[in-house]
């Protein structure tokens, strides 16, 4: 598609009158429309056999010829090889784009009389035609008239859409802003290039169609929103300028798809600039990245490369240290105190201290003091040559530029010329070794490792750092690599160009340090502070702005994914006076209490049963839209594993932390693993008293349940959980 035509807003598209009066008219268009794109299709695809065609006769020419070839011969067949390699992904990627066109053309249309035009304040009258825009995932341009018969979801004037009702409207372009007004709002449903439903002239037409849309089932995988994206959801997606954007929603606020679509407007935006290659996501495991994975290659865009917190932390220290998991480090949280308290009774104090904005400060202190007292000169003889300690210890204080544990190689070398030019000649292999051993000695052959314990020993709290067996504590891992860029030095990500950071609330300020020396790019950041698993993170979009001063923040207090009812339930374990719940009703979530620990179990195997019978019976019905998934979420990892081998069997599968994909069906998880993903149906085990009792407990409860679309089940043995009471649903 031209992208200039299109942020101009379609000059081509033909007015009408009277175009598409009744829904009957739409479903006789619907099919024009797939006609026109089957038509493009194949075309298409004669044009990709006859590239196929001409790459191969070309590779063959070139094999026949290259004897002939001189060395410009070689660079002007490899130049057109890349163009003709250019040219052939487009025609594949402009394939894919209407294949997806022919499944679901548009979701949506305006009709839009533009009434005046400014350009760089200067007005001009337009024209009074109505102009019908239709909108879809990409667009579609009629080859034989060149005209545009459907437009990308994210061109600025499809903006309109998701910003106005009738009337007065308006959009943004290169040129300045276009006025006019919506006289017709249309949203469709067309699924398998058939139209299931069309609703008109609403002024809650966006409100109709949202319900339709949650009340669907879930998927195996994240759908995009670009059909139900909701006008505050929209500012936020087409943000072109904020250098950091931090989200912070409530549970069901469509944070993470949000900011996918947003990423997916920013490639559309900056195309010429920007490529998926230049944007990283860093995600909070491997499976929440599967879930997510589908999103931007529906909308046209090719997957973009993700990190786990983990993987990158290793990647940063070359490998080089073993480290326990931030979920080992969550699980030791939740079972603290452990039986031998005794053994590690300083483990929450370590984790609080390194949890919080005092350590980067204390740790800055630190580094000023390695800075004026590391490296201590002495007068150094080399033959009859004496370099006083005033001269080396200038050399070193003029690298204040250069890190310090990287400083001595070049101090080593000014003080080598220095001897070479007093006595004008080369110094030999054994002066050179006294040299260099000289001025090792000087900075006390310390290393990184070293250097950070020792930071606590400077702080007299020598009792903050603790390494078994030759394996850091998760804790310890950021700040060490926050030492490493300060005393060592890394390179900055320079190749990326926005990074996405989701599960804000899990991460520490020193995280964040290291995220802002490494990445100096524009920044998403997302998250729900209710949702730490981590009680002592930086969990607030107030605490990361302090971080980034020169970020906006922006909240979302309006709760798509459970039904009415769900969230009532779950503000009564934690309470958000803000929340908005859409007007979704459902079932009224069920608290099911037994006296003995096997009876709970069969209950368990009762409802999976059930919901397997009603799944199955689902899907022999035809355009069915029955329950896809059955969420168990437990609190640890040992009863996760002890309910899986409760009920074993085919279409159950146990989440972990080295799972890597995400598959619909009975899935049985923990909760730091559920965390972003969401289930047509969630039973939460075990709630008894003794299980959950601390503030943390109360939001893993918070979690679970927050988790569900439609279904939620909580059960408990003998005495519940106090947290239950809070939610008002008798036992």
């Amino acid at each position: 598609m031209d992208q200039k035509i299109i942020n101009t807003f379609a000059i081509q598209h033909e007015p009408m009158e009277v175009f598409n009066l009744t829904e009957q008219d739409e479903r006789a268009y619907l099919e024009q429309i797939l006609q026109k794109l089957e038509w493009a299709l194949h075309h298409a695809d004669q044009a990709a056999k006859q590239f196929t065609k001409a790459f191969r006769q070309n590779e063959e020419y070139l094999y026949d010829q290259r004897s002939g070839m001189d060395d410009a011969d070689r660079v002007s067949a490899g130049q057109s090889f890349k163009r003709m390699a250019s040219e052939g992904e487009s025609t594949v990627a402009a394939k894919r784009r209407m294949r997806k066109l022919l499944e679901s053309p548009y979701f949506g249309r305006i009709d839009f009389t533009p009434t005046t035009e400014t350009f760089v304040g200067a007005k001009r009258e337009g024209r009074s035609e109505p102009l019908p825009i239709y909108i879809g995932v990409h667009s579609f341009a009629d080859g034989m008239k060149g005209t545009y018969l459907i437009y990308d979801w994210r061109a600025p004037v499809s903006s309109m859409f998701y910003d106005f009702e009738l009337g007065d409207a308006w959009y943004e372009t290169a040129g300045g802003i276009v006025k006019g007004v919506i006289g017709l709002r249309r949203q469709y449903r067309i699924r398998r290039g058939k139209m299931e439903y069309m609703i008109e002239n609403d002024i809650n037409i966006q409100d109709d169609v949202l319900q339709k849309e949650l009340s669907q089932s879930s998927d195996d995988k994240m759908k995009n929103i670009v059909a139900t994206i909701q006008r505050d959801q929209n500012v936020i997606i087409r943000n072109e300028s904020s250098p950091v954007l931090i989200i912070q929603g409530v549970a069901g606020s469509g944070k993470t798809s949000i900011a996918i679509h947003r990423i997916a407007f920013l490639l559309y935006r900056f195309r010429d600039t920007m490529s998926s290659g230049d944007i990283l996501i860093i995600s909070p495991n491997k499976v929440f990245a599967d879930y997510i994975s589908n999103v931007l290659p529906e909308l046209g865009e090719a997957q973009i490369p993700e990190l786990g917190m983990e993987e990158f932390a290793n990647d940063l220290l070359d490998h080089k240290f073993k480290f326990h998991t931030f979920l080992e480090q969550v699980f030791s949280i939740i079972h603290y105190p452990p039986d031998s308290y005794r053994e590690d009774e300083g483990f929450m104090e370590r984790v609080r201290f390194k949890s919080s904005a005092e350590l980067v400060g204390q740790l800055n202190r630190y580094l000023v003091h390695l800075e004026n007292h590391l490296f201590v000169a002495h007068d150094l003889v080399v033959g009859r040559t004496r370099v006083p300690a005033a001269f080396i210890q200038e050399q070193f204080k003029s690298l204040h530029r250069v890190p310090l544990l990287s400083r001595l190689p070049m101090v080593i070398k000014e003080v080598e010329l220095h001897v070479k030019s007093s006595v004008k000649r080369k110094l030999s292999g054994a002066e050179k070794s006294h040299l260099y051993k000289s001025l090792s000695g000087a900075m006390g052959n310390v290393n990184l490792l070293e250097l950070y314990s020792k930071f606590y020993d400077w702080l007299g709290r020598k009792d903050l750092f603790r390494m078994d067996h030759n394996v850091l504590e998760y804790t310890d891992v950021f700040p060490l690599i926050y030492c490493k860029i300060r005393l060592v030095g890394m390179q900055p990500y320079q190749h990326v160009k926005h990074l996405v950071v989701d599960e804000m609330q899990d991460y520490t300020p020193v995280q964040y340090a290291v995220l802002a020396r490494l990445f100096h790019c524009k920044k998403t950041i997302l998250g729900d502070a209710s949702q730490a698993v981590n009680p002592h993170s930086a969990s607030t979009a107030e605490e990361i702005h302090q971080v980034f001063p020169q970020a906006d923040i922006v909240k979302l207090f309006r709760s798509y994914r459970s039904t009415y009812e769900i969230t009532r339930f779950t503000q009564g374990i934690i309470a958000n006076p803000d929340l908005v719940a859409v007007e979704r009703h459902g079932p009224e979530p069920e608290v099911k209490g037994f006296q003995r620990s096997i009876d709970e179990e069969e209950e368990i195997k009762q409802l999976v049963t059930r919901f397997r019978s009603l799944r199955d019976e689902a899907s022999r019905v035809v355009g069915s839209s029955g329950h896809q998934s059955l969420a168990i979420i437990c609190k640890t990892p040992q009863q996760a594993k002890a309910m899986s081998k409760l009920l074993h069997g085919p279409g159950v599968f146990l989440l972990t932390e080295e799972s890597t994909s995400f598959r619909a069906g009975v899935v049985i998880t923990t909760v730091p693993l559920a965390k972003g993903l969401e289930f047509d149906e969630v039973l939460v085990p075990f709630v008894s008293a003794d299980q959950y009792q601390t503030d943390l407990d109360k939001r893993l409860l918070y979690i679970a349940c927050t988790r569900a679309l439609h279904y939620l089940t909580v059960t408990f043995t003998k005495e519940r959980s106090r947290f239950l009471a809070l939610t008002g649903i008798p036992i």
